[in-house]
């Protein structure tokens, strides 16, 4: 009997038995470096395992690196043996290490963990998809450095107590997967079994996170470097369960000069531009954020939008009512003002004091021509444009986006699904494109900077940066959630937030309200949620 033989634990394991086990499987013979980054503890060390670098980025940086002499096995190395540390570390009680290998370098990187495994006394198996002999380069050494007999792909035939080493793609693969790989994956998924999956579970386009025919299901994932778009974007997110990011050894100035301005969005992006109080501060000096109502039968979304805002800082916070809407409004306000502004004159006239200088329009307030009117007098200050306020240029959005066209970006566009495709109909026609791709086009059209809401927001401007969000509870699928997204994005806006990094910081903090509501949440107690980054 094995070591491995003698930990027969449940699959979610007994961790604490980790230390025991590591010194049993011998794995100081593995000189495995200590792993930077996003861990198994999620804990983050630096802010470079924010980027998302694309799968033909990282493959550029690659090439890079051993243009500048590093050894690419080593970091073929590195990386295997990475992978068999992660292994024995989250399924101590494996009966079997499966370990499949692909035709090109991920293979490499698993051939490398079945040595290391085998190496520590467990049992290992291999099986590999193509002819091992037409690997190249590091890969075909891995392969010759490996003792263990492999078989064909198809032989699989999955055994209680296996564990899952998934190394056959990836995050390069660009196409369907092979009938094989799907059928194994369907074994696989039917058995139950943990699967470990190396870069990204095969199956997954890393570019865009969608699954091309079939993909496994992995309990871990351990990337390499940098986390890549299909790591966050979903589904990709969910089918990738937790993330561990190992530094393998890339120059950072390789990585950094591969980044194309695709992170994930955390504090680190923005936290340095959140608007502060000094002593000195006065209300008006806080911004005064205008909040558009609806009619007197449609006021909740607005009152949202409003609350949220004065609670992410605005000094002032006005909502701007028809007079139909004006009793039932004032009924419900305390802090927040109420002014009258029924038409195109009495918004004109409320735009003479300078000190209104940011708006949001769109919750509740209707669909059509008011809402176009009042969004184009609006072109000279900060305007966040929800809901209704985009449904309204469905038809034409030019006017709207030659409006905001100069100067600094004032527009923040913030559609669901549906509303980006009303707005965007042949970029959201795109099967090719990720959600990244779509929301960079649609902001340079556009001039605006675009929050693509969803589980997986992407937030995106003129720049060619983005950001995807990922701290957002599913509790957030509720209604009346955008339109506190909203006001939370207008009121860093009336602070003097830039565009991008309000629209960003907004996002971020509408999932942290989400995560102390809880589950159950209403858009009421969402607000509540609403508090100020701990700097």
């Amino acid at each position: 009997m094995t070591a491995c033989h003698t930990f027969q634990h449940n699959w979610k394991g007994n961790i604490c038995a980790y230390a025991h086990y590591f010194t049993i499987c011998h794995l100081s013979m593995l000189s495995i470096p200590r792993c930077r980054g996003i861990c198994f503890d999620g804990g983050m060390k630096r802010d470079r395992e924010n980027w998302l670098l694309t799968p033909a980025a990282m493959g550029r940086a690659d090439q890079a690196a051993a243009r500048s002499g590093i050894d690419s096995f080593g970091l073929m190395e590195k990386a295997g043996r990475a992978v068999a540390a992660a292994a024995l570390r989250l399924l101590p009680g494996a009966l079997r290490f499966v370990v499949l290998c692909g035709p090109g370098n991920n293979g490499g990187d698993g051939y490398v963990a079945a040595r290391a495994l085998a190496d520590t006394g467990c049992e290992v198996a291999v099986f590999f998809l193509d002819d091992p002999a037409r690997l190249k380069g590091s890969a075909s050494l891995a392969l010759s450095l490996c003792a263990i007999p492999g078989e064909k792909l198809e032989c699989y035939e999955p055994q209680q107590g296996d564990a899952i080493i998934d190394a056959i793609f990836g995050a390069g693969l660009d196409r369907t997967v092979p009938d094989i790989v799907a059928a194994v994956i369907a074994k696989v998924g039917e058995a139950g079994l943990p699967v470990i999956a190396v870069d990204l579970p095969s199956g997954l386009d890393g570019r865009t996170g969608r699954v091309l025919g079939a993909s496994f299901q992995a309990l871990h994932t351990i990337t390499f470097m940098t986390r890549k778009p299909g790591h966050v974007l979903l589904p990709g997110r969910k089918l990738c369960g937790s993330v561990e990011v190992f530094d393998i050894g890339i120059p950072e100035r390789i990585i950094a000069h591969e980044a194309e301005g695709f992170r994930v969005n955390t504090p680190a992006a923005w936290s340095h531009l959140l608007p502060s109080v000094d002593l000195e501060a006065h209300k008006f000096r806080r911004g005064h954020l205008t909040v558009f109502s609806g009619p007197a039968t449609a006021t909740g979304a607005a009152r949202l939008s409003a609350t949220a805002g004065l609670k992410a800082g605005a000094g002032v916070v006005t909502i701007a009512s028809p007079v139909d809407a004006l009793q039932t409004n004032a009924s419900q306000l305390t802090a927040v003002m109420l002014k009258a502004v029924e038409d195109l004159s009495a918004l004109g006239a409320y735009l003479e004091d300078a000190r209104h200088n940011a708006f949001v329009l769109g919750p509740g307030f209707g669909v059509g021509q008011k809402a176009r009117d009042f969004a184009l007098a609006l072109k000279d200050r900060r305007l966040v444009l929800d809901a209704d306020g985009t449904t309204s240029f469905r038809e034409d959005p030019r006017p709207l986006f030659e409006a905001f066209g100069g100067g600094e970006t004032r527009l923040v566009l913030t559609p669901h699904e549906g509303e980006f495709a009303r707005l965007f109909p042949d970029i959201a026609s795109d099967t090719n494109a990720s959600k990244i791709d779509m929301a960079h086009i649609a902001t340079a059209r556009a001039h605006a900077i675009l929050v693509y809401k969803g589980a997986d927001t992407v937030i995106a401007g003129p720049d060619g940066r983005a950001l995807v969000n990922t701290n957002a509870p599913s509790s957030l699928a509720t209604a009346g959630s955008g339109d506190v997204l909203a006001g939370i994005i207008g009121g860093l806006l009336a602070q003097g937030m830039p565009a991008f990094e309000a629209a960003a910081a907004g996002v971020w903090l509408h999932g942290e309200a989400g995560r102390r509501a809880g589950e159950g949440l209403t858009a009421e107690t969402l607000a509540d949620g609403i508090r100020p980054l701990d700097r």
